[in-house]
């Protein structure tokens, strides 16, 4: 007889490259951990990037530049990444990559303005009142009809509600009871209703119609409590973009033409600089009457080096506009010309830019901290290595790179998987090393064949 183990149905998380970086691995004092957060080696780095998110929580550096330079896999996209879990979920982190500007759609600057925004976020603090209870009475009131003809209208509803503390009797607008039925709201149910929108929300119904069966198909809810007439605050995080694309598109007309419109394929269109100059108006008054709270994001921009001189010209005067957010470049070129021109400089930034920048620079893994990554590695991606060729493993990262280490790993553990094994051993990494090439290798091979490529 043959049993099969069932699976799980529950959802396994995608593993990515930078899926074990949870945060930059400081202690409270703010010096670096060897190894924390998933985050190893690099100490000096975390740190600055540690007082980095301290600034940006106290708001103090809004409109400032920050820039990760270093070798390729040396961790500066990690880095932008731990300070994005550091600040959390309510600050917004952008992430976008240099080349992502070249749209034959949106101009250039568009697409960074856009962006811009996205990492600008706006908590706005609203008070809402509410009517909350169970509904005791629900009784339409109907009078002639005003167009005349035998029916009749609803002039108005009747509806009482109750609490643990008292009841009230309410009179409402014929609109609100198209909401209620369009709730299926009957006697009996716990319902509230918004003063400001009159928009009607079911709870659910109330426990004490509960029966005694086992299953139900409603969902029962206690009493609520406190007074019928409430005042709640609500918070809501929004970012400046979602306010320029719900303005930038308004909703069209009942005609048929407007809903032939709407239905069509929409082309991406760009934000006009009038509506944003609108938009941050509303957005100040907001904030000076103190309905409003700015919270500036994180806006990465990887590979900068990919942007041309237009794209740096609008960055020096976004960086100094008002609402601006916290922006982090990170590049791996050293002294290189800026695209689209002759001119050489670091970075392949212009230096005007690189002036208002302050340098964070990350450092070639030593071959322990390559060992403590790969082992990291290996057990976000639930494999198992002995200790010898995990030694190995580190011995290739050295002779080749990080990248190409780590990408070795699910190869061998199939390997050893077909070899009925379920831990990778040293032979497995020697099988794998033999059938992909890295980088290095493979330009050793176009140098020593060249004759057998075609080349310029």
């Amino acid at each position: 007889m043959k049993i099969e183990e069932v699976q799980s149905t529950s959802k396994k998380q995608r593993v990515a490259s930078h899926t074990h970086i949870k945060g930059l691995g400081l202690q409270d004092d703010g010096t670096a951990l060897d190894a924390g957060a998933g985050f190893v080696g690099q100490e000096q780095a975390r740190e600055a990037a540690g007082l980095v998110v301290d600034m940006i929580r106290q708001k103090k550096m809004a409109g400032r530049a920050l820039l990760l330079a270093g070798a390729p896999g040396t961790g500066k996209t990690a880095l932008a990444l731990g300070i994005a879990q550091e600040l959390g979920t309510k600050v917004p982190f952008c992430p976008m990559v240099g080349s992502e500007v070249y749209s034959s759609e949106v101009k250039k600057t568009e697409v960074l303005m856009e962006n811009f925004r996205r990492a600008i976020g706006l908590r706005i603090k609203e008070n809402k009142e509410v009517y909350e209870g169970e509904v005791i009475e629900l009784t339409p009131e109907e009078a002639e009809s005003t167009t005349g003809g035998y029916g009749k209208s609803i002039s108005h509803v009747v509806i009482g509600l109750k609490t643990v503390k008292g009841t009230k009797q309410l009179k409402l607008d014929p609109t609100i009871y198209d909401a209620l039925i369009r709730e299926k709201v009957l006697v009996g149910d716990v319902i509230y209703i918004e003063a400001n929108s009159g928009a009607v929300k079911r709870v659910g119904r109330s426990d004490a119609f509960a029966t005694e069966f086992d299953l139900e198909a409603e969902e029962y809810v206690p009493l609520p409590k406190g007074e019928v007439h409430k005042k709640k605050e609500i918070v809501q995080d929004i970012t400046l973009h979602d306010l320029d694309a719900a303005n930038a598109r308004p909703t069209g007309g009942q005609d048929i033409m407007s809903m032939l419109g709407q239905m069509a394929k929409q082309c991406k269109t760009e934000i006009t600089d009038k509506l944003r100059q609108e938009i941050n108006k509303v957005v100040n008054r907001y904030i000076d009457q103190g309905l409003a709270e700015l919270v500036p994001g994180v806006l990465f921009v990887d590979e900068v080096h990919m942007l041309d001189m237009e794209c740096f010209t609008y960055l020096n005067r976004a960086l100094e506009s008002s609402l601006a957010p916290i922006v982090i470049f990170a590049t791996n070129r050293g002294i290189c010309s800026i695209k689209g021109t002759d001119i050489s400089s670091p970075h392949g930034i212009p230096v005007d830019l690189l002036d208002r920048l302050v340098i964070i620079r990350t450092f070639p893994y030593t071959p322990a901290e390559m060992v403590q990554i790969l082992a990291i590695r290996a057990t976000v991606e639930g494999l198992s290595l002995d200790e010898e060729s995990l030694a190995y493993l580190g011995e290739i990262g050295e002779r080749t790179s990080l990248r190409y280490a780590v990408q070795l790993l699910t190869p061998a553990s199939i390997v050893a998987k077909t070899n009925g094994r379920e831990q990778i051993c040293k032979g497995d990494l020697e099988d794998i090393s033999m059938l992909f090439l890295d980088a290095k290798a493979s330009a050793r091979l176009l140098q020593e064949q060249p004759d057998k490529y075609i080349s310029q």
